[in-house]
């Protein structure tokens, strides 16, 4: 079973959270474990592509471009993603995918869209549980694309 660890640092910028990932990660890599990293952005953007680069920073470009369907029909090509995944790669010499860069923005369209297409049949949709529900089903599927430790 996948154990997961957390660094959280609130809305501060440039402290240091994803240089702190990728070296926790790589202590873990030392002992034998198979990790990956995963962001969780609170901005509302489905990915930081249109993002100012002067107040976001510049964005780290994944080999793979993935395939965000929040709903059947709806389908999102990303790529680009927050640039602590340059970190990550480097640290881990892992390829980096873009699902593992979650957004506000993608949790809740999917819950929107989800809601507008009667997936919720008439329930009154709340951050609680429906966007903590889609935050946990996005951490669970990035973390299930291949075989890891931590």
């Amino acid at each position: 079973m996948v154990k997961y660890v957390f660094v959280t640092g609130g809305v501060l910028s440039g402290i240091g959270k994803g240089v702190v990932t990728a070296s926790i990660g790589k202590l873990f890599q030392f002992r034998g474990f198979t990790v990956d990293a995963m962001k969780i952005d609170p901005y509302l953007n489905v990915d930081p592509g249109t993002l100012n680069p002067i107040e976001h920073g510049e964005v780290f470009v994944c080999e793979e471009v993935w395939r965000f369907q929040p709903v059947p029909g709806q389908v999102f090509s990303i790529a680009e993603v927050d640039q602590d995944f340059g970190t990550y790669e480097r640290f881990l010499d892992v390829d980096m995918h873009p699902q593992n860069n979650i957004t506000s923005g993608q949790i809740y369209l999917t819950v929107v869209l989800k809601e507008r297409f009667g997936e919720y049949l008439g329930k009154t949709v709340q951050v609680i549980p429906h966007v903590t529900n889609e935050i946990k089903k996005r951490i669970v599927e990035a973390s299930c694309r291949r075989s890891l430790d931590v």
